[in-house]
Parts: structure tokens; C-alpha cells; sequence
């Protein structure tokens, strides 16, 4: 449970503190920085326990998100409409990457072979 709700957390973190970086000191690429390492934060600690394909789309979700959290600020505001992106990247995180209902790969043991013994 704590695997799952931290992987969420630095994800939505990254993207509300990459905001905040950029905002704080003005560099995009600061911002940028938090925000991929964040990412690969997250994905090198799900890489064991989750297929690649969910990794690729939880990926591409917080690609999607940022230009997504631009196209809201002028709307509702730009500390809102990165709130609401980084909740949606967390669901995501938790639904595709850490939800062991779903993704059964880290629950599977490994399959060991006794040996037979002959009587």
C-alpha cells in the first residue's frame, strides 16, 4: 500500500513542484528537470513490478498533462489547473501502475520445480 500511494505522490509532486520551480525562478528547464526526474523516479521504481506498456501509458499521461495544465490555466486559474493535472497523474499512477488488482505480475511467484524422487 505505501509502494502504491508514494509512486502517486512523487508523481503528482514532480509536476506541482517542476510548476513551482519554474515559477519561483523563472527557467523552464529547472522546471522541466523536476519533472523528468520525477518521471524516472517512478518508473525505475514500478520497472519490476509492472508491465512496460502500463509505464509507457502512465508516461505519455503526464506528457499530456502539461500541456493539458496550460490549456486549463487561463480558465480556472494556473495553481488550480496544475492541482487538477497532478491529481489526474496520481489516479493514474494508481490505477495503472500500482493497482495489484490489475496488474498481478509482482503477486505471480515464481514457479520452482521440486524434484521428483523415484521410489
Amino acid at each position: 500500500m505505501l509502494h502504491r500511494i508514494l509512486t502517486a505522490v512523487v508523481a503528482a509532486a514532480s509536476l506541482a513542484g517542476g510548476f513551482a520551480l519554474n515559477q519561483a525562478t523563472g527557467s523552464r528547464w529547472l522546471g522541466t528537470a523536476v519533472i523528468v526526474a520525477g518521471a524516472a523516479w517512478c518508473v525505475v521504481r514500478s520497472w519490476r513490478t509492472t508491465s512496460s506498456w502500463r509505464l509507457v501509458v502512465v508516461v505519455l499521461l503526464g506528457a499530456a498533462c502539461l500541456p493539458a495544465s496550460h490549456r486549463l490555466a487561463p480558465e480556472i486559474g494556473a495553481w488550480p489547473s496544475v492541482a487538477l493535472t497532478s491529481a489526474v497523474l496520481a489516479l493514474g499512477v494508481v490505477v495503472l501502475v500500482d493497482n495489484r488488482v490489475v496488474d498481478r505480475r509482482a503477486a505471480r511467484p515464481t514457479e520452482r520445480r521440486t524434484p521428483q524422487t523415484t521410489p
